[in-house]
Order: structure tokens, then C-alpha cells, then sequence
């Protein structure tokens, strides 16, 4: 089977599918017009995020068989067309729902313990203890919606912190664990001092954090998101952020992202919610890398290559 890689991923991934038998093609500097005349030559394609796979693109598939996605979402692929022809999906959101989790605890900390502003502080020639003083995070009561493999991850890592209560909101019935209760969506915004976005991008998340959702929160809260920028509506936010209905928030991701996400400087140069963010105290921002360490980028590869060759080489070549 030939297999078509438009995005560059970790070395393992194609060395295990060589091995394996597949024919592998590098096109990472193609353009998507480039690519569309050349897919129809293809069983497999490998994609991160750098095309969206619409139903034009899967028209002049026409030989392929599957789709792996190096990461957690399959949002960037129209699965209904997938479907309809066939076509095998894969994901690898395990591969990096360990770094999520922890880059999640980080932001949360930081903005807790002031960190960014404490070595900012020190850099201009400062040194302001009272203005830096923190917060722990004993006794808190966390939220989170989405209880997939990364909010369980996320969970996980606040073990030993003694909150009061971790509680989560999913719309699956989910069994609870030794460190997480479920509860009603009214629940978790009755009680949480914390709320952790962890859901996938779907048409009921879009959006979902938005000004009702906000109003609805009992206590003045903490946001992080380390899921998707679409879950979250960035005016609905800063307005929070604004009342001190939101205490501070950790954004690993926006709203205003696209595919070339350095673009944003660009794009939302006059808009004023976007330069808020920009410049609130309480705000932490990251570059949409909760998920990649070096680690996860060698554990995506893995699992994306298990998954494929487990489902289409009967004989169950070995994998590094």
C-alpha cells in the first residue's frame, strides 16, 4: 500500500510502516493543490493539521483506505464523507494525554503561584514579595468537562495536592474514579473554583463557554483550556475576565487559530478582545503545545503505525 505523509511526524512512524511493507511519499512542502492531484495514487494518507480533509479532497481519493491523524482529533476530517467511502479513521489520543495533563497542572499552578509575573518582575530589576504572593491549590473543588483520556490525565495529576473535590462533566455516563466524581453539568457549576476544558471539538462544544455558561457559575473561577480554542468564546471570556467573574485563565489555545496559527498576530491585530488576552496580568498563554513534548511526539508515531498495520497486515509485522 502506498501511503502519502503531508505532514512531518516523528521518524518512527514511517520507519515501522516501511517495515511493515508500506510504501511511504513525503510531501510536506507540497501545496494542498499539489497534493489534490496527486492523492488518487494513494491507499493511506498520514496528516497532522496543516490541510482540511473535505469532501472535495476525499472526491479525488479515490483509492484510499485509511486516515491517520497524528494526534488527538479527527475535527479537521469530514468523517461523514470518510464513512460513506469506507475509509478508515485512526487517532492517537493516548499518545499525548499525558503531556496534556501535565502541561494543564502547569498552567494551573503558574497562574496560581504568579510565576510568570514573579520572573518577569525579577528580569526588570524588581523584587515584590506581597505582590507575588499565591495561592494553593489544597481545599479547592476542581472542574472538568470532558472526561476522555485527557481530562482522566489531568485528574490523575492532582493527585497528592489535597483538593477538596475533583468532579467532572461528560455527556457519556462515565464510571467514577478514586480521584474524580461525575455530576450534573448544574453541579459542577455549583461548586467548582476551577473549570478544565477537555472536550473534543464538536458542534455541541462550539461555543459551549460562552456568556450564559459563565453567569451560571456559582463561584468566581479559574479557566483553563487545553482543548480547543472553538469551545470557548473569547468575548464571553474577557468580559468575565473583565468582572472578575473569571479570576485568571490559562489558554493553550484560541479561538482565533487557523491553520497557519502565527498568523493570528495578523489577523487579530485590531480586534480588542484578542489584545486583552494579550496583556491581562491573569492571563496565561501558551502556542497550542500542551500535547507536544518530545515524548508525546515519538508516542503518537507509535501508536498511529500500531493502529494502521494492526488493521491492514494481516500478519502482524513486528513494530519498533
Amino acid at each position: 500500500m502506498n501511503v502519502l505523509h503531508v505532514d512531518e511526524n516523528h521518524p518512527l512512524l514511517i520507519d515501522n510502516l516501511s517495515h511493515a511493507g508500506f510504501k511511504n511519499t513525503e510531501a510536506y512542502s507540497k501545496t494542498l493543490n499539489e497534493v489534490l492531484e496527486m492523492v488518487d495514487q494513494f491507499e493511506g494518507l498520514i496528516i497532522r493539521s496543516r490541510f482540511p480533509i473535505n469532501r472535495d479532497f476525499l472526491n479525488r481519493a479515490t483509492k484510499l483506505k485509511f486516515i491517520g491523524r497524528v494526534g488527538a482529533g479527527v475535527e479537521n476530517i469530514d468523517q461523514k464523507t470518510a464513512q460513506e467511502k469506507g475509509i478508515k479513521l485512526f487517532a492517537a489520543p493516548t499518545g499525548n494525554s499525558n503531556a496534556v495533563g501535565e502541561h494543564t497542572l502547569g498552567l494551573l499552578l503558574s497562574l496560581f503561584n504568579k510565576l510568570h509575573l514573579g520572573n518577569q518582575s525579577i528580569r526588570e530589576g524588581n523584587w515584590l514579595r506581597e505582590e507575588h504572593r499565591g495561592l494553593e491549590l489544597e481545599e479547592k473543588t476542581i472542574g472538568i468537562i470532558g472526561f476522555g483520556t485527557m481530562g482522566k490525565s489531568f485528574a490523575k495529576k492532582l493527585e497528592g495536592f489535597d483538593v477538596k473535590r475533583v468532579v467532572f462533566h461528560d455527556i457519556l455516563s462515565i464510571n467514577s474514579t478514586k480521584n474524580a466524581s461525575q455530576v450534573s453539568l448544574e453541579e459542577l457549576q455549583e461548586s467548582a473554583d476551577v473549570l478544565s476544558i477537555h472536550t473534543p471539538q464538536t458542534p455541541l462544544t462550539i461555543g459551549m463557554i460562552d456568556e450564559k455558561f459563565i453567569s451560571k457559575m456559582k463561584n468566581n473561577f479559574w479557566l483553563l483550556n487545553t482543548a480547543r480554542g472553538s469551545i470557548v468564546k473569547t468575548k464571553a471570556l474577557v468580559e468575565g475576565l473583565r468582572n472578575g467573574n473569571i479570576l485568571g485563565s490559562g489558554l493553550d489555545v484560541l479561538e482565533y487559530e487557523s491553520t497557519s496559527f502565527e498568523n493570528i498576530f495578523l489577523t487579530q491585530q485590531d480586534n480588542p478582545d484578542f489584545s486583552y488576552l494579550m496583556n491581562a496580568k491573569n492571563v496565561l498563554l501558551s502556542p497550542h503545545v500542551a500535547g507536544w513534548t518530545i515524548e508525546s511526539h515519538r508516542k503518537l508515531a507509535q501508536i498511529i503505525a500500531e493502529k494502521i498495520t494492526s488493521s491492514f497486515n494481516p500478519n502482524h509485522y513486528n513494530i519498533k
